[in-house]
């Protein structure tokens, strides 16, 4: 299989600086520096980005992911004032908050995004939130603490078909990220989104039954990109789809009843978060 050589736009130097300045300054981790994404300087010159709080280790390990695995760090409670600065200072207009997950925390983590949300809201109170959080092992106390934050959108990312689930999330569970989808729509008037990867050996029948299954429990926004394996290590692509695949895959999530879509090639689960 041919290495997969996406052409994107350079990022400009000076904004990245500028960005990763105020970054280092408030010890923050963004993903788009993490991940070194390819969309971040066109997000930041939208006023957008994607935060991800509670350190820089997962207490799971999916076989997609690059992010470390170990034991959770220390919850750094001057974290929610360190970001909700750093948003003022850099003049966004929306962000994404994000975390790694933290089965070893009673609440999951949960609580510590509720307090960013509070920080951030009240240094920047016009600013839009869009939490994408992790399953919280579907525990509703969890659950209920971010759905009564004030933020404009709660997204879980479900990431692959059923088949797959178990060998790409081995310690998540594809029901229970449905269930967690489902109480987020039942249970607030926030808008519900999720996001799927493609290339990870599922078949095109399975990825619509998984699309179908999202909007069945009130998911209303949905983003769609090819898997980019991050290392040797990670799991392998088992296929590269072209630029009309994507369309073609949009065009269906709306005749389905989606609100709105993004699929691409480079497109990940914040990916013009703002704009959806």
């Amino acid at each position: 299989m041919q290495p997969f050589k996406p052409k994107v736009k350079a990022p400009a130097p000076e904004l990245l600086q500028s960005m990763q300045a105020v970054l280092q300054n408030n010890h923050l981790t963004t993903v788009c520096e993490a991940a070194a994404c390819p969309n971040r300087a066109e997000c930041y010159s939208r006023g957008s980005a994607t935060f991800m709080i509670l350190g820089d280790v997962c207490t799971r390990a999916c076989s997609f992911c690059n992010v470390k695995t170990g034991q959770g760090q220390k919850v750094d409670v001057e974290e929610p004032l360190r970001l909700a600065r750093a948003i003022q200072e850099l003049d966004l207009k929306y962000v994404v908050i994000t975390s790694v997950d933290r089965d070893d925390l009673k609440d999951y983590g949960a609580g510590h995004f509720a307090a960013c949300v509070r920080s951030i809201k009240e240094h920047n109170p016009e600013i839009k939130i869009e939490l994408l959080t992790p399953d919280f092992r579907n525990n509703k106390a969890s659950l209920n603490a971010v759905i009564a934050s004030d933020t404009h959108k709660l997204a879980h990312n479900q990431e692959t078909v059923r088949r797959l689930s178990k060998s790409v999330r081995p310690q998540s569970d594809y029901e229970r990220s449905l269930k967690v989808l489902e109480y987020y729509a039942k249970n607030s008037d926030k808008i519900i989104k999720s996001s799927l990867m493609v290339g990870l050996g599922e078949r095109e029948d399975e990825l619509r039954e998984s699309m179908r299954e999202l909007l069945d429990v009130g998911v209303s926004e949905l983003t769609i990109g090819q898997y980019l394996q991050p290392t040797p290590k990670h799991h392998r692509v088992e296929k590269y789809y072209d630029a009309q695949f994507f369309e073609d895959l949009k065009a269906e999530a709306y005749a389905m009843g989606f609100q709105a879509v993004a699929s691409g090639i480079l497109v990940r689960s914040s990916y013009f978060a703002e704009e959806l």
